[in-house]
C-alpha cells in the first residue's frame, strides 16, 4: 500500500493540509484518473476518509491510520538529504508550523492530530 509512489505523495499533501481533490492534482500534477483511482484506495484502506465539502466538493481527510505515515515521511525526508543531495543542493524537508526543520516523532504513543501536520519545504544542506 505504502510502496506505491502516489501513496506517500498524497499522504504527504494531506498533511500539509491539502483536501480537495483539485488541490492534490496541481500540488502532484497527476491525472485525473490516476488520481481519483488512488484516492479511491486509500479511503478503502483507511488511511484517508470523506467528508462533505462547499457545494458539492469532497474532502479528503488523513485518519488516524494515514497520520501514522508521518514518521515515515519524515525518516524517508532525512534519508534523502542525507544520502542524495550534495551539500547546499535543494532539497524537500519536513518544517513544523514555526518553519524549524521537522524531528522524527518518537516511535511510541499516539499521534495528536495537530502536531500530524506538516509541510515540506525546499531547502539548502
Amino acid at each position: 500500500m505504502v510502496g506505491d509512489w502516489w501513496t506517500l505523495l498524497i499522504v504527504r499533501e494531506a498533511l500539509a493540509g491539502v483536501t480537495r481533490f483539485g488541490g492534490f492534482q496541481r500540488n502532484l500534477g497527476a491525472a485525473k484518473n490516476i488520481l481519483a483511482a488512488r484516492l479511491k484506495v486509500l479511503v478503502a484502506q483507511g488511511i484517508l476518509s470523506t467528508a462533505p465539502g462547499d457545494g458539492a466538493h469532497q474532502d479528503y481527510l488523513l485518519t488516524d491510520k494515514g497520520r501514522a505515515l508521518l514518521p515515515v515521511l519524515i525518516a524517508l525526508a532525512q534519508w534523502g538529504k542525507a544520502n542524495l543531495f550534495e551539500p547546499g543542493e535543494r532539497c524537500l524537508e519536513p518544517l513544523d508550523a514555526e518553519g524549524n526543520p521537522r524531528q522524527r516523532p518518537k516511535p511510541h504513543g499516539q499521534l495528536p492530530k495537530a502536531a500530524a501536520k506538516v509541510r515540506f519545504s525546499a531547502s539548502s544542506q
